[in-house]
């Protein structure tokens, strides 16, 4: 089968950074399916780990890739959710190869059925980010869903990329919250607003200022998505007494002890956990992708596609790579189909 891979750890402007392979077909086991990819999409993580990670033991290559959609083809003798013709997404798991090759294996478990108003491409943008999402705002931080009234903020930090595109969505639409989203680019600014959120401020400024400006002196909720160290000194200003703080991204640091004095929580997300130690709560993404894939059937959320990068090869995943890593992405970057 064709598959895209490396053999070490490279800046993505090395000819090698990315190859054209061909692997052997994988075959289902246990409560695996064997999907037919015809999706994927690219996230932070992929260029983090392609800059970082060798392969596995035994194996010349590494594929990355987590986001995918595509039709189940076979499943292993303990699958009972899917069958083979169904179509489905999901975001994979990083203890496993990625879903940058023609066949993939993933637990059924974490798998949901993709929405059927959704093409591949469109619903290849949406199940790393939704699960995040979800899992912050609903499971980490704990924010009750319904529009009963409110008085309650959320700042999310970096609202235009893939995270912060869904997270913006499903705060504004599912709860009472007040959503406040930071961008810096006239483009983002109002990429961010139409996602729903019912005030934009520039995260190149001084967050606490930009708050005041707008008439939050301090916010309950702030979610960091990106740059989370330089933005601390202004969290810690702008959170509220008892509030909750939640983030993504890779500080290399981070001193809590400025957060003491407003007893504020700390809370991190990271989609892998329930697949990367087979949690007993692990099913919880299967139902979490299908209650999203209802969501957008209902029309209360939107696929976060912005740009199409063609087919499923080395050049154009190097491109999309480049552009993540260039940090103007908005939305999702897929690429679809194969050669």
């Amino acid at each position: 089968m064709k598959a895209i891979g490396y053999r070490n750890p490279q800046p993505i402007d090395q000819a090698h950074a990315l190859e054209d392979i061909t692997l052997p077909e994988p075959v289902a086991t246990g409560h695996d399916l064997l999907v037919e990819v015809k999706a994927v999409s690219v996230n932070p993580v992929d260029t983090k780990v392609r800059t970082s990670a060798r392969p596995a033991e035994g194996q010349a290559y590494k594929v990355l890739g987590w986001d995918a959609s595509g039709i189940v083809k076979d499943v292993g003798p303990q699958v009972t959710l899917f069958r083979p013709g169904d179509r489905v997404w999901y975001a994979g798991s990083i203890a496993r190869p990625g879903t940058n090759a023609q066949l993939h294996l993933v637990d059924e478990r974490i798998v949901g059925r993709a929405p059927r108003t959704l093409d591949f491409s469109q619903a290849a943008a949406l199940p790393l980010t939704a699960i995040t999402a979800w899992e912050m705002l609903f499971d980490r931080l704990g924010v009750a869903p319904g529009k009963q009234p409110s008085s309650k903020t959320l700042l999310v930090i970096g609202a235009a990329g893939g995270v912060g595109s869904i997270l913006t969505q499903l705060a504004s639409r599912l709860t009472s919250l007040t959503v406040i989203g930071t961008a810096s680019r006239p483009e983002t600014r109002a990429w961010v607003k139409e996602l729903g959120a019912h005030h934009v401020i520039d995260h190149s400024r001084p967050l606490a200022s930009e708050l005041v400006n707008i008439g939050f002196p301090t916010v309950d909720y702030i979610v960091s998505l990106t740059n989370t160290e330089a933005h601390l000194a202004q969290i810690v200003e702008a959170i509220a007494p008892q509030g909750k703080f939640g983030l993504i991204d890779d500080p290399t640091s981070l001193d809590a002890t400025a957060f003491k004095r407003k007893s504020v929580s700390i809370h991190w997300e990271l989609m892998f956990t329930r697949a990367l130690f087979g949690t007993d709560d692990m099913i919880g993404q299967h139902r979490l992708l299908n209650e999203v894939a209802d969501l957008v059937d209902a029309g209360l959320i939107r696929s976060t596609l912005a740009e199409r990068f063609g087919s499923i090869n080395a050049a154009n995943l190097t491109r999309a790579h480049a552009l993540i890593e260039s940090g103007k992405a908005r939305g999702k970057v897929v690429l679809e189909n194969w050669d």
